[in-house]
C-alpha cells in the first residue's frame, strides 16, 4: 500500500470499514483521488470497482480535488425561493463553474448544500465556512474578486 494512505492501518482492514476508510482519506486528502481507490480496494481487500461503487452511491465524498476556496451555495427553501438559482447562474457566469466543479487553477470549488441554518439571511453562500448573507449580484463579485486576490 503507498505509504500516502498508511493512517489506514488504524482501522481494521475488513471489507465492512470501508466507508469509514474512505471518510479518513477524504478527511486527510480533501477528496478520494484514483490513487487513494486503489490503496483502499487494497487494503480492505476489495476490487477498486466495488469502491468506486461506494464512492459514487454517497453523495458526502468529493471526486474532485476542492479548490482553495471552497463555495457551498444554500439551496434550502428559504434560499431557494430568495434566489439561490440566481446565485449559481452569476457563480457560472463570474468563475465558470456549476456545482460540483473546480476551476483549473484550483481556487475556487463550487457545491450545493441542502441548509447553511441561515433562512432569515437568504439567499446564502459559505466559503470555507465563513457565511455571506443576503447576496446580490454585486456583492458576490466583491467577495469572490477578495478571494482571487489573496
Amino acid at each position: 500500500m503507498d505509504e500516502k494512505f498508511s493512517f489506514l492501518t488504524k482501522i481494521a482492514a475488513e471489507p465492512s470499514n470501508l466507508i469509514k476508510g474512505l471518510q479518513a482519506i477524504q478527511a486527510a486528502e480533501g477528496y478520494v483521488s484514483n490513487d487513494a481507490i486503489n490503496a483502499a480496494a487494497e487494503y480492505f481487500g476489495i476490487p477498486p470497482v466495488e469502491v468506486e461503487g461506494v464512492l459514487s452511491f454517497y453523495a458526502q465524498f468529493k471526486r474532485v480535488k476542492p479548490g482553495k476556496y471552497q463555495i457551498a451555495v444554500c439551496d434550502g427553501t428559504a434560499c431557494h425561493i430568495k434566489g439561490a438559482p440566481l446565485v449559481h447562474e452569476w457563480l457560472k457566469q463570474e468563475l465558470g463553474l456549476a456545482p460540483g466543479e473546480t476551476d483549473a487553477d484550483g481556487l475556487f470549488s463550487v457545491e450545493t448544500v441542502a441548509c447553511l441554518g441561515c433562512c432569515s439571511l437568504a439567499p446564502v453562500i459559505s466559503i470555507n465556512g465563513r457565511v455571506y448573507a443576503k447576496l446580490d449580484r454585486k456583492n458576490l463579485k466583491k467577495i469572490l474578486k477578495e478571494y482571487a486576490e489573496k
